[in-house]
Order: C-alpha cells, then structure tokens, then sequence
C-alpha cells in the first residue's frame, strides 16, 4: 500500500464515502511542504505533506483552521483529516476554486470581525509554528509579558543560537527592556490568524474572502492587521474597512514596526542573513522611539 492509498483509505473513512485517487495534480509555491491537488472524478482535495516528524504541525494547523472556522467571520478551507503515511505526515483538506477577484473592504470587515473572537489570556491551549520555526503559545496574562517571552524573545534567542549575536542581540535585549512603553496599551485577546501575508489569503470566483495557512493565537488584533502592510497584496480599501469596522488606539506607528520585527526575524532564522540588516534597522528605530 503506498502512502497515497493510506491517504484515500483515511479520506474515505473520515468522510464516509469511499475515496480512490484517479488524478494527482502537484502544487507549487511553497517553501515548507510539497502539496498535490487529488480527486476521483467527483471530489477533490487539497493534500500537503511533510516529514514523519512534522505531523504535529499539521494537527496544530488543523486545528487552527477549525477555530477561524468556528467563529462565522472568515472563510477557511475545511481540514478533513491529518496522519501518517509511511515516513511522511500529511494534511487533507477542503479544495476550493481562489480564482476570484479578493473584495478588500468585504475581507477588511470580515477580519475586523474575527478579532471580536476574544479570550481571557494571550496565546493558545497548544503551540504551532509560524513558516517552519516553532512558535511556542504557553497562555499569559499580560500581553506584553507574552510578546517578549514569546515571540521577540524567542526569535532573538534563536537568531544568537544561529550565530546572529552581537549589535542584534544587545540592542534586541535593549528593545525587549522598552516594550512597556513601546506598546503602550492593554488590548483584547483576539483571535488571529498568526501569519496573514497576501500569499495566505485569497477568493472565490464570487468575491469571497478565504484564508488558509494560519499561525493560530490570541494577542493583539494589531499584530494580524500590521502582517497585511509587511509584504504587500492588502489594497487602501481593505485598510480603510477595518479601520471604519474597528478603529485602531493611537501608537499603531509604532506598534506595527514592533509586530512585524517578529516576523522578519523569523525571516532572518529561516533564510539567513538577508534579513539581518533589516531587522536591525527596525530595532533602531523602534529604541529611538524610546529616546
């Protein structure tokens, strides 16, 4: 039996009608995992796979899916199921047609109202991965305490333990000691996507929006919306209608410069020292902030 037969049989059984592959189709455009689209002439569905040793990624992506899902806000490709197969791990979900044309407002308010899903603590009931780096979310209180332990501490002890130490790690443990007042408000747990770049989200051919690819936590509705402005593929429109649905508190200039140095140095430990330079110039900026 080959892997592509567990992945059927496993398909048929969560699903509850019999499944049979009679076209494989591979996928291209990922760094992380390959991805095939597969179908028996009836239903199709959208497979990643991974390494054996992967598969917890793929539950905790699973289950991340489910939880946008669950709050009615967004559109998201349903996970059908996550296993073995062989030496590999895999994820079966929904395929769905993102050939549309993405509705920035529509997807602007829709977003505005996935954060209104709220928690009581920052974080998660279990930690994922933001690309392929472990993103630990141990459950705070505090969400500045979270974000320094969690998120920028974590990327700055990762980027020495690659070798990046010196200026990086002195003015990044600098920036981690000003975060009080670099924040500068207590927001709501909201629920986030985690890692929406333009690459993660997309539309039905009847404008829908769809997101997929999610870093799941709950933290700073801020976090999520700065992501959008990091790399580009969110219009005026889609900015304007989040903001119109919930303003923003004053100091998000510098709030944005802060969540999105998460995520260049993520950049940074994944792909090398390309990002270094970048990274260190945020850290700048943002110390100069604090005079």
């Amino acid at each position: 039996m080959t892997a592509w037969d567990v992945i059927a049989a496993r398909i048929g059984t969560v699903t509850g009608e019999p499944f049979q592959i009679r076209h494989q189709r591979p996928i291209g455009g990922g760094c992380i995992n390959t991805a095939c689209l597969i179908g028996d002439g009836r239903r199709g569905f959208f497979v990643k796979l991974n390494a054996a040793e992967r598969l917890a990624m793929f539950e905790a992506e699973a289950e991340g899916l489910d939880a946008l899902a669950a709050t009615g806000a967004m559109r998201v490709p349903a996970p059908v199921c996550a296993g073995l197969a062989g030496d590999q791990s895999y994820l079966a979900m929904e395929t769905l047609d993102l050939g549309g044309r993405l509705d920035g407002a529509l997807a602007g308010r829709q977003l505005a109202q996935l954060h209104r899903a709220t928690a009581q603590t920052f974080g998660w009931h279990r930690d994922n991965t933001i690309g392929a780096t472990p993103q630990p979310n141990t459950p705070r209180a505090d969400w500045i305490d979270f974000w320094r332990e969690h998120r920028l501490g974590y990327q700055l002890e990762l980027a020495a333990a690659k070798g990046y130490g010196g200026r990086l790690r002195s003015s990044g443990e600098r920036l981690l000691g000003a975060l009080d007042a670099l924040i500068g408000h207590r927001p709501p747990s909201s629920l986030l996507h985690g890692d929406l770049w333009g690459g993660n989200i997309g539309a039905t051919p009847d404008g829908q929006p769809v997101i997929f690819d999610p870093a799941v936590y709950h933290g700073d509705r801020e976090a999520d919306l700065a992501m959008t402005e990091l790399f580009g593929g969110f219009d005026a429109r889609f900015q304007s209608a989040y903001r119109e649905a919930w303003p923003l508190d004053s100091g998000y200039a510098v709030r944005k410069i802060l969540y999105n140095l998460y995520h260049i140095l993520n950049h940074l430990n994944l792909f090398g020292g390309g990002y270094l330079s970048q990274a260190q110039g945020m850290i700048d900026r943002l110390l100069a902030e604090t005079g």
